[in-house]
């Protein structure tokens, strides 16, 4: 039977959920900071806030009404300062761990003008987010974290809903206007479907990944390149993140001759780096490598990048493979790489680019290829999802 408790907070855990000890029992409470003293609701080891009795200094007013119950955010409440120094912990708790010392950077902020992706699930009486620690559909009438491009996004996804049934809808701001990528059961594209894109003018609609109305084919800017996007491709969440993390990634190859993309979704860091060097580009999503390509024979001044579908977590590159290149960059997913980190300690490559939006896969991934004799730079932690409890990071390796 859950319980009410006094609780002292001592500590921000990495899911941005307040630490209390009941015992030598740690118990989470959402929404509550180090130093404040609350009343919970405890239950194992979650709890709820019930009653905030003294409140830390580095408390602030959160930005949005939703705040709280809304499954989005989870840290609106804290003063910026706090909120970046808490975000740079979450990168060097994992370090530590691993067991590497390594200078950590200040957070870079990019969230710019906000995260062109979202997913809201929709009903004909409305859309949102999961509410926190629940499956139930927290109702939004607006989310101030995303781009202005999506504002409408919750009326949009609803009158989708009321057109076809009950649906997730994965929308992204592109260069052309709205991409809209539907999935759920049982839904099929009608008249009414119809009207409701030609109504919020959407570039594209999808279901379930197949393409029923396109009227534009949506694009990104990727340096000199016009990237067509499949229907619910992989996007940094927001462009100046994007933008940011290539920079970072173009700086860090500077004077490289031979370079490898490996985990290149549709070509961030490929089409860019492609203005000076000739790249090999690999990723198991076959529509994200085929927009690539496109992308690039349409492009004039790049040099050559040859795209190539493969799983490099079932088939990485072999040293033999990757021994061709002076410079191999990796993105991976939020599981790592450790596959492929494993075949890249055992090369002569020079310099091997982690990008990653995990600092615990990361952390494991950088300890094997300090263990291959590779020496870490600087870690510099970006932060594109704001108030949320993830952190993107890139590192440079050097042999």
């Amino acid at each position: 039977m859950p319980q009410v408790k006094t609780l002292e907070i001592s500590a921000l855990g990495h899911r941005g959920e307040g630490v209390a000890l009941i015992d030598t029992n740690r118990v989470f409470i959402p929404f509550t900071l180090p130093g404040e003293t609350v009343r919970a609701e405890i239950d194992g080891n979650r709890g709820r806030l019930v009653e905030l009795l003294a409140a830390s200094p580095d408390r602030i007013a959160a930005s949005c009404p939703h705040f709280g119950a809304c499954g989005g955010c989870q840290v609106q409440h804290l003063t910026d300062v706090e909120y970046r120094t808490w975000k740079r912990g979450l990168v060097t708790s994992q370090l530590e761990r691993a067991g590497i010392v390594a200078e950590v950077a200040d957070v870079v902020p990019a969230h710019g003008a906000g995260r062109r992706r979202a997913t809201l699930h929709a009903t004909k009486t409305g859309a949102g987010f999961m509410s926190l620690r629940s499956h139930d559909i927290r109702l939004l009438d607006a989310c101030p974290i995303l781009v202005p491009a999506l504002a409408a996004a919750p009326q949009i996804a609803t009158a989708i809903a009321a057109a076809i049934g009950p649906c997730d809808v994965s929308f992204t701001a592109t260069d052309l206007g709205l991409d809209a990528a539907i999935s759920g059961k049982g839904i099929k594209p009608n008249a009414e479907l119809t009207r409701t894109a030609a109504r919020y003018d959407l570039a594209r609609v999808a279901i379930n990944g197949e393409v029923v109305l396109n009227y534009r084919v949506p694009t990104i800017r990727m340096g000199e390149a016009d990237v067509p996007i499949p229907p619910g491709s992989f996007l940094q969440a927001t462009s100046l993140a994007e933008e940011t993390l290539a920079g970072l990634v173009i700086e860090a190859a500077k004077g490289a001759k031979s370079i490898a993309d490996l985990f290149c979704g549709v070509g961030p860091f490929a089409l860019r780096l492609a203005g000076r060097s000739a790249v090999y580009a690999a990723d198991s999503d076959a529509p994200a490598i085929a927009a690539l390509d496109a992308a690039h024979r349409k492009t004039k001044g790049l040099k050559a990048v040859t795209a190539e579908k493969r799983d490099l977590f079932r088939d990485p590159m072999s040293p033999f493979e990757l021994n061709r290149f002076d410079t191999v960059i990796i993105d991976p997913p939020r599981a790592g790489a450790r596959a492929q980190a494993r075949e890249l300690a055992g090369t002569k490559v020079a310099r091997v680019v982690y990008v990653s939006c995990d600092p615990q896969s990361f952390a494991r991934d950088a300890a094997i290829l300090v263990a291959g004799g590779y020496r870490m730079g600087r870690v510099t932690p970006v932060d594109q999802f704001l108030h949320s409890a993830h952190v993107e990071l890139l590192a440079v390796f050097s042999r």
